[in-house]
């Protein structure tokens, strides 16, 4: 739309590279793939921002949420309850692994990772460890944008503006493997030693002083860096061996995505927190929660105890309704078994794209992938600045949605393309990813 510019400040968005251009206008969607202002037809590769877990068009779901709006728009959780809450969160106890029975709803993943270092905090100072308040990280990885969360995030890129950042932020190795060269062929081994850069962390800043570790069972950022085998076993024993919270940031990780209603359920290992959004509700409203342990409630159940913590919009009326009738769209149709059924294919699908020359590493799990894109597939070079800057936003991004698909282009760390589609996609879905890939990425190289 040609005055999209003129009011609307849209998200990390390059505002000027619209000065001479409209701006793309999604209006409408269904299943798979959404239409834009002029009628034409875009595959979803990303379920809009890794959310649309169960496709677009779902018109229980909007009823739902009319009929929600209709009888109680909106109550505050401060004190009081609502019907949809008190469901919503017994549905998620019941779906989370071990005794995560506690559920703080937040209205995004920002908040859901916030107020989850705000607990971590919090839990330590009530059970006479108030030293303990340092975050462990990723480097590359993506956690949120709020003062706290954005402290918690490992992309240099977008924080610099903003520091001084909220103290206590440590970042270790993430676990790419296509760019751990000294291990080898050794996944285990890699594993180990990541793992191992989490106790090193821990100890280098003294365990006295570190609440929490932040991972996410498949990292985002980076381009999709699964875990590697025995990773998450040892992650969870330094935990335990130094008194620190392990928390599983799943905001794109639950609901499916990766065959699984949680992450951390996929990869066997127990966290003391959950942070989810997204695909809790698939984007239909927003909606977002930290699920805690019920021993780190315990300190808060005295007489006088309380998590002075909140948000207006948390657990909104509106918001719970519609994520139970999306889990009801999940049981009916076993969206999470679908995923499961068809990530081999999807897999097989996107590693065709392994015979072009610009194709490095093709890597996720589930419905969560990256494609890393190289300059010399020997050596596994990747391209510098300018050259990265000359093929995502010079080329790839629009090449890729001119040609029908939308998707994610982007070199927070080495270039990829990122793919996350609705979990109602199949093989047709698979094939036409494939195919505009394939179109896209040769002419990219021929460019080069």
């Amino acid at each position: 739309m040609a005055n999209a510019t003129d009011h609307l400040w849209m998200h990390f968005t390059r505002m000027a590279s619209y000065s001479a251009n409209d701006v793309p206008t999604i209006v409408r969607g269904e299943g798979a793939y959404v239409w834009d202002a002029q009628g034409r037809r875009y595959l979803d590769g990303l379920a809009g921002l890794f959310v649309v877990n169960a496709g677009h068009g779902r018109t229980e779901l909007a009823e739902a949420a009319a009929k929600q709006a209709g009888e109680l728009a909106y109550f505050p959780l401060w004190s009081y309850a609502h019907p949809t809450a008190v469901e919503l969160a017994e549905r998620i106890a019941a779906l989370t692994p071990g005794d995560l029975n506690r559920v703080f709803f937040t209205t995004g993943g920002s908040e859901a990772v916030e107020t989850a270092w705000k607990l971590a905090r919090a839990y330590f100072k009530r059970t006479g460890k108030p030293t303990k308040h340092k975050v462990v990280s990723r480097y590359i990885a993506y956690h949120g944008t709020s003062m706290g969360a954005l402290s918690i995030t490992g992309l240099p890129g977008i924080k610099t503006d903003f520091e001084p950042l909220v103290p206590g932020g440590i970042k270790v190795p993430n676990t790419n493997f296509y760019r751990a060269p000294e291990h080898g062929d050794d996944p285990v081994a890699f594993g180990r030693w990541a793992a191992e850069e989490i106790g090193r962390a821990i100890e280098r800043e003294g365990p006295e002083t570190v609440a929490a570790v932040f991972l996410e069972p498949v990292q985002n950022s980076g381009g999709c860096f699964p875990p590697p085998p025995g990773y998450f076993e040892r992650v969870r024993e330094i935990c335990d061996a130094y008194d620190v919270l392990l928390v599983s940031d799943e905001v794109i990780c639950s609901w499916g995505r990766l065959g699984e209603y949680f992450g951390a359920v996929r990869y066997g290992y127990q966290p003391d927190i959950i942070t989810t959004a997204k695909g809790i509700t698939s984007g239909y409203a927003p909606l977002g929660a930290m699920i805690a342990s019920d021993r780190l409630m315990e300190p808060f159940l005295t007489e006088t105890g309380m998590f002075a913590h909140g948000v207006t919009f948390g657990g909104h009326p509106v918001s719970c309704a519609v994520a139970l009738a999306n889990l009801e769209v999940f049981a009916r149709e076993d969206l999470v078994g679908h995923v499961r059924a068809n990530e081999a294919a999807f897999r097989a699908t996107l590693e065709k794209l392994n015979d072009l020359p610009i194709v490095g590493d093709v890597r996720g799990d589930g419905y969560f992938y990256g494609i890393e894109l190289v300059k010399d597939k020997t050596t596994r070079e990747t391209f510098d600045e300018a050259e990265s800057e000359r093929l995502l936003r010079g080329f790839l991004s629009t090449a890729l949605f001119s040609a029908g698909l939308y998707c994610r282009a982007d070199d927070r760390g080495d270039p990829v393309v990122q793919l996350a589609p609705p979990l109602i996609a199949g093989q047709q879905q698979f094939d036409e990813i494939e195919q505009i890939l394939r179109a896209v990425l040769t002419e990219a190289w021929s460019r080069l």
